[in-house]
């Protein structure tokens, strides 16, 4: 008669005890697999985090947020817009106090206005002078886009022109545009404001103030 435990060989030929052992072995072994390849949350949290992260931009400097122009870029888009005009040679614009091109007075005021970008048909020479529009500068202190003005005296005696560049390194004269009376735009060297006592002073238009 048989007992009440079989003897009958297990898996591998194993007893049953050592089969049950063998198996539990097996499941555990599975397991821990199974939570090795999960991972912990900290571990989760740091993948995650390194796939999003990324290089921030770099910040755009306040020039270029606003798209304003560099101090070469203003100045030399004054002097562009002086040679509009034609300045010396036969389509130059003649001079005049009482009619406009393109809007603005065909006197040497209304040409520095156009030059400027200032409204339309742009303040006379006294004008100009004010703190609107320009600081007044030492002589020394010129730069292209600047200017030497006379706003003494009257309307046929006063007058302002563009400084463009030194004619000499000794600065005995200068290059500048200019609306001249009885002839029109022009483009030759002056000593405006130069000799002691001139009238002719140095001014620098507020556009130019931080150029």
């Amino acid at each position: 008669m048989k007992g009440k435990h079989s003897k009958r060989p297990g898996l591998l030929g194993l007893s049953p005890r050592a089969n049950g052992a063998l198996v539990g072995l097996a499941v555990f072994g599975v397991a821990a697999t199974t939570i090795q390849a999960a991972g912990s949350p900290d571990e989760k949290s740091a993948s995650v985090a390194a796939v999003h992260t990324v290089p921030k931009p770099r910040k755009a400097e306040p020039a270029e947020r606003s798209g304003e122009k560099s101090e070469k870029d203003k100045r030399s888009d004054v002097i562009e817009r002086a040679k509009s005009w034609n300045p010396h040679s036969d389509d130059r614009v003649r001079y005049s106090q009482v009619r406009s091109h393109e809007g603005y007075r065909a006197d040497c005021s209304g040409f520095v206005s156009m030059t400027l970008g200032l409204p339309k048909p742009g303040p006379n020479t006294v004008g100009l002078t004010s703190s609107r529009f320009t600081e007044r500068i030492k002589m020394s202190e010129l730069k292209k886009g600047d200017l030497v003005m006379d706003a003494e005296g009257t309307n046929t005696t006063r007058h302002v022109v563009i400084f463009e560049k030194w004619a000499d390194d000794d600065h005995t004269s200068y290059w500048a545009y200019e609306q001249r009376g009885r002839y029109g735009t022009d483009y030759r060297t002056r000593d405006y404001g130069l000799d002691s006592g001139s009238e002719y002073k140095a001014y620098r238009p507020v556009k130019l103030s931080e150029a």
